[in-house]
């Protein structure tokens, strides 16, 4: 069976970001080369974001994830998101990456893939969301960069 990622929308964001080359450039090669490897889900939230995205890119986006699996936003993630904000490890004001991180906790995604190093690639939120969790009797999925998941034979391939 697969390992789940849950693609939080900074990694589609990265993948036509032509500011950022390094995030650009390895975003595509783990999505090209990588992605097919892994049952890749994104939310309705992920969906939601990418429609808010001005043209053209907002049309790329939504493309990039057509194929993907929707999981679904259920009302537990939503009371697992509120217990994050509650408890002081989100910010109200960032209740969408706390929403993020429920549904992958919900579903029992094995890694929540992202960008966002501010609010959820950031190793003491993510020691507070494992103690969170477990003491809710949640799953807690890993919170990674693509970087994190791309193979040496695709470093290999690419770096030469």
């Amino acid at each position: 069976m697969k390992q789940s990622t849950y693609l939080e929308t900074s990694v589609i964001g990265a993948y036509l970001d032509n500011g950022e080359p390094f995030r650009r450039d390895l975003t595509m090669r783990w999505w090209e080369h990588e992605l097919s490897e892994y049952r890749a889900v994104v939310s309705p939230l992920v969906i939601r974001e990418l429609e808010r995205v001005a043209e053209p890119h907002r049309s790329a986006y939504l493309k990039l994830v057509s194929n993907l699996e929707q999981v679904e936003l259920t009302d537990e993630a939503a009371i697992l998101a509120e217990g994050y904000v509650s408890r002081g490890i989100f910010h109200r004001k960032y209740i969408a990456d706390a929403l993020h991180v429920a549904v992958a906790s919900f579903h029992k995604i094995d890694y929540l893939v992202t960008w966002n190093f501010g609010h959820l690639a950031n190793v003491r939120r993510q020691a507070r969301i494992r103690l969170f969790n477990t003491a809710a009797g949640f799953f807690v999925p890993m919170i990674v960069t693509p970087e994190f998941l791309v193979s040496e034979a695709t470093e290999k391939e690419t770096s030469g």
